[in-house]
């Protein structure tokens, strides 16, 4: 028989857990100190200078956003490591282009896109106008890429020369929207997914019931698939001075030119005047230096980088008086839409809402432009931020929406009460519809041998649970909800937009609308960009356009302890994605589960579109 521990035992096993525990304490708060001494200086240190006659340099990283999710912490050990930001605001590149257009230091500007990992149409669109203004004050714009992606060209044909390295290549293929089907699997697996939806063209439920693509989903995305194709290449031809049909031509004819010249991408873009020159970083480097100097303790061209610029724009800023002026508050919903709080790639409807608050009871804001980059998601979280623009127009602060690339479902519940809806004429929008999901797994866990009984007290009484099948009484009810769901949206659009309830039936259904059909259907009022739809705020609000400031309202994030706790097991996660890449280190359910992080409505009804499409390969 095996004896228990001495009292003296016990008592010594006690003193060294302590001491360990109290060891482990003093690690973790110094490595706080250390951590936190090296955050305030990141954020101190000498106000930063810029010289003059220097070459802007727009180098996004990650992925382009209308504003950036990421944490403190995220942000922290990204400087801390030295890699590049995950993300890229918009606002950041087209406020420097803007800013670098008027200023005497600036003499022209570098693009680099080719850490840029992807963006929407309507975020590149304004990137591209941004350059555009860049180069109407009359100083040029160069850009240089080993090699440049769909997302890259639309931007980069907007500059006065295009650069390619010898080994580079133009490489564009269109738009498309291509998606797993799990109707066979499901069966296989004996999940019922209860699918409840009103509007023939609701395609996001189509995955659950279906192993292909509907003929009404087809039709719908190939009309609005087409609108941004053709809108691109009208954006290039106008750029590089070809005809708007020029890139369709390449891409139709990319792998017969590539056979026939030998396999050189390089020259095959220059002879299709895709590009102006074919050099070498060093060569490029000089082209520059010849126009703006030579950086000796750098190695290269006299340069700002646009958020050194902008850093150095927001110090001058703080010494100069800046008056009285009234507030144009920007709050974004990026994202699907969700419940509760806002994570990284999602809207949370609470702190949107709270964002929406603080603007209408701040006396200094004097209008609200919603910035919508979303899909949808709950009807509830919806719901909860279109009261609050609502609440905003009583108070009489006039809202401006302004759409990004996605403004759908959901997306275009938030959207569709504000004063004025701005959109780009390739903004993915509408798909007024409904729909909910209700699995059941009760035949697989049958095949297991486990089986689920008991007793309740109404028919009600245990009926939404997920191991049991779905009782007529459970179909009845979520249906019911459902469609009225879809009329209160219906209704919505109706009271919102002044339109007759029968085209809004007609043009509802759950279709999705390129921003130019949304505009002649009276969905949105007029096509432009966030500038616009800022300018248009003003005007509502009375101001005079000269005299205002635009703020983002934004969740304030701090330096959470616990990211600090979980940095060995990020330093671990991120070599394990730097051998395998950010998709390989999640197994697929894991890929799936962050896919439906969105799905957290209290009832269960989603306004949700499966829209976003593939806008050619993201380099990383």
């Amino acid at each position: 028989m095996k004896s228990s521990p001495s009292l003296l035992g016990r008592l010594f096993g006690a003193l060294f857990a302590l001491i360990d525990a109290v060891y482990k304490l003093v690690v973790i708060l110094l490595l706080l100190v250390i951590v936190g001494g090296i955050w305030m200086a990141l954020q101190g240190g000498p106000a930063p200078q810029m010289e003059d006659k220097v070459a802007l340099v727009i180098y996004p990283t990650g992925q382009l956003v209308d504003s950036t999710d990421s944490d403190a912490a995220q942000r922290f050990f990204e400087d801390l490591a030295g890699e590049a930001p995950a993300q890229t605001s918009l606002r950041s590149l087209t406020d420097a282009l803007e800013k670098g257009a008027q200023d005497p230091r600036i003499t022209l500007a570098v693009l680099k896109l080719d850490g840029l990992w992807g963006g929407g149409m309507g975020q590149l669109q304004e990137l591209a106008t941004a350059v555009k203004t860049f180069r109407a004050s009359g100083k040029p714009v160069f850009a240089y890429g080993p090699y440049y992606d769909q997302s890259h060209y639309l931007v980069a044909a907007q500059a006065d020369h295009i650069a390619l390295d010898p080994m580079g290549m133009v490489f564009v293929e269109g738009f498309d929207v291509y998606q797993n089907y799990f109707k066979e699997a499901l069966d296989k697996l004996g999940v019922e997914v209860h699918v409840f939806r009103v509007g023939e063209y609701k395609s996001a439920v189509e995955p659950f019931e279906r192993n292909d693509m509907s003929p009404e989903a087809r039709e719908a995305n190939r009309d609005w698939l087409n609108d941004l194709w053709l809108s691109y290449g009208r954006d290039v031809g106008r750029g590089r001075q070809l005809p708007e049909t020029a890139m369709h031509d390449y891409v139709t004819g990319l792998a017969a030119a590539l056979r026939d010249s030998g396999g050189n991408a390089a020259e095959l873009a220059k002879a299709k005047k895709l590009i102006d020159s074919i050099e070498t970083q060093p060569q490029f480097r000089a082209r520059i230096a010849d126009k703006v100097g030579w950086d000796e303790d750098h190695g290269t061209f006299r340069q700002v980088h646009h958020r050194e610029y902008l850093e150095v724009l927001a110090h001058e800023k703080k010494r100069q008086p800046q008056g009285n002026l009234k507030t144009i508050a920007l709050v974004v919903v990026q994202g699907e839409i969700v419940d509760g709080d806002s994570e990284t790639g999602l809207a949370g409807a609470d702190t949107i809402a709270e964002l929406l608050t603080d603007a209408r009871l701040d006396e200094e804001v004097a209008a609200v432009v919603l910035r919508v980059d979303s899909p949808g998601g709950s009807v509830f979280g919806s719901e909860r931020i279109r009261r609050e623009l609502q609440s905003l127009q009583a108070a009489g602060k006039p809202v401006v929406a302004s759409m990004s690339s996605v403004a759908a479902s959901g997306g275009y519940w938030v959207a569709m009460d504000a004063d004025e809806i701005w959109a780009h004429d390739t903004t993915i929008t509408g798909s007024i519809g409904i729909f909910g999901l209700l699995p059941t797994f009760d035949k697989p866990l049958a095949k297991l041998g486990i089986h689920t009984d008991g007793i309740g007290t109404t028919p009600l009484a245990g009926a939404f649970r997920a191991d049991r099948p779905l009782s007529p009484e459970v179909a009845i009810l979520v249906q019911t909800q459902i469609e009225q769901g879809y009329k209160l949206f219906v209704e919505g659009v109706v009271g919102a937009r002044e339109l007759p309830i029968e085209k809004v039936r007609e043009i509802a259904r759950g279709r999705v609308w390129s921003g130019a059909d949304a505009l002649a259907l009276g969905l949105v009022d007029q096509l432009g960009g966030l500038n616009e739809a800022v300018t248009a705020a003003v005007r509502l609000a009375g101001l005079d356009p000269e005299a205002y400031r635009l703020e983002e309202f934004k969740e304030e994030q701090g330096f959470p302890l616990a990211r600090l706790l979980d940095f060995s097991g990020g330093i671990r996660a991120r070599v394990l994605a730097d051998w395998l890449g950010p998709v390989a280190a999640l197994t697929p359910v894991e890929r799936l589960a962050a896919s439906l992080r969105w799905l957290n409505d209290p009832r269960g009804i989603y306004a949700h579109c499966l829209c976003a499409p593939t806008p050619g390969p993201r380099s990383r």
